[in-house]
């Protein structure tokens, strides 16, 4: 794995302020597919989008999402696919699991689905996972469309490929990559998230500027009051920048063999969090926020970053109205037990846990650190 990722202004794609285009292209050759990205998109989706065909459609859905959108999408898309069913699932990270994915391999087989069934995934992050790792394997692969419905999904999750479940001790270890035909983000669905799922989505949009755009980062700076108030501008333009960044990264390495594991930024931190509180209890884009705390104040101890930068990028996440201390999640070891769970992350190597860190703003870096330095840094940003 290359040690450094560094977009220089001259390969990074296009700033902030460039094209306003309501659609953002993912370059996998034959497998490139279109983020549409707008409001009053679910509108659309009966004529205006450019749908897989297929024999009939499959919308995964959770108990949350379904009552506000299952209807209206089913009818849209009975318009444009001789049948439509639609499987209900928990709504929780809680839930992503083998036995939730079992329901929809259920529905599948119950309703007679064939190799040219179209998967909807109609929700947040853990809906797409699954719907994504499902149609990877029903059949040895269905094509499926992502709908994401939450500001994480959105600016991250949806956009990809990477499709997974949990494992009891690590977030999305069973997965595999697998690339959806279209995203469609409907800003119009944001304005149904609670604040706490709003702020958990800003995490994921964040991480862009540190790694890759400080441009980006001045105006989420100057932005985020908008942001939180769900201008529909300021969204338009998050989402939109967000999935310009992934999609260029993602085209340079789909498969995570280098440049894309600096996507992780906070997340290493972040997703030992989530396994060690017991999924669901601290949001991922929550774990993500005070990850991003830490990782950073282990790039500043290693002398990649001053503590200037550090200030202003937790400032920023806690205007996010984000956690910037991590929890205690063993009070024998806590230390201890974030090394134990990280030592699991996909980025390790040989049990070796490699971080992504800041190797000056707007660059990111993947190595290895010393365990004492890492713990100093768990002791220090740990309520």
């Amino acid at each position: 794995m290359p040690e450094t990722a560094d977009l220089l202004p001259a390969s990074r794609p296009a700033s902030f302020a460039g094209t306003a285009s309501p659609t953002v292209s993912i370059d996998l050759g034959d497998r490139s597919y279109g983020i549409e990205i707008g409001a009053g998109l679910l509108d659309g989706l009966q004529e205006d989008l450019d749908l897989p065909h297929g024999t009939s459609a499959l919308i995964v859905t959770n108990d949350t999402v379904g009552p506000l959108y299952g209807a209206a999408v089913a009818e849209a898309l009975g318009k444009r696919y001789p049948v439509v069913h639609t499987v209900t699932l928990p709504d929780g990270e809680e839930f992503k699991g083998w036995e939730t994915l079992q329901r929809i391999f259920d529905a599948l087989l119950a309703h007679g689905c064939d190799r040219k069934a179209v998967l909807f995934a109609l929700g947040g992050g853990v809906i797409g996972d699954m719907t994504g790792f499902a149609a990877a394997t029903y059949m040895r692969g269905v094509p499926f469309v992502q709908i994401p419905t939450t500001l994480l999904a959105q600016v991250d999750s949806s956009v990809g490929g990477k499709t997974a479940i949990n494992h009891p001790l690590g977030k999305n270890m069973v997965g595999a990559f697998y690339q959806p035909r279209l995203v469609v983000c409907d800003l119009a669905t944001l304005d149904t998230l609670s604040a706490r799922e709003m702020s958990a989505g800003l995490a994921e949009v964040i991480k862009y500027g540190p790694i890759a755009d400080m441009e980006f980062m001045d105006w989420l700076d100057a932005s985020m009051d908008a942001l939180r108030a769900r201008d529909r501008a300021a969204l338009a333009h998050a989402v939109r920048r967000s999935c310009e960044i992934k999609a260029w990264v993602v085209g340079q390495d789909e498969r995570e063999g280098g440049l894309r594991a600096i996507l992780n930024f906070g997340h290493t931190f972040g997703h030992a969090i989530e396994a060690g509180m017991g999924y669901g209890v601290w949001l991922h884009g929550e774990g993500v926020g005070a990850g991003m705390v830490m990782a950073a104040e282990l790039s500043r101890r290693l002398g990649l970053v001053d503590d200037a930068f550090v200030q202003r990028l937790v400032a920023l996440i806690e205007r996010a109205g984000l956690p910037t201390k991590g929890p205690v999640i063993d009070a024998s070891d806590n230390a201890g037990r974030y090394l134990e769970l990280m030592r699991i992350d996909k980025k390790s190597e040989a049990g070796e846990i490699r971080f992504v860190l800041i190797d000056g703003p707007g660059k990111a870096v993947v190595r290895a650190a010393p365990d004492a330095l890492v713990r100093e840094v768990i002791d220090a940003c740990c309520a």
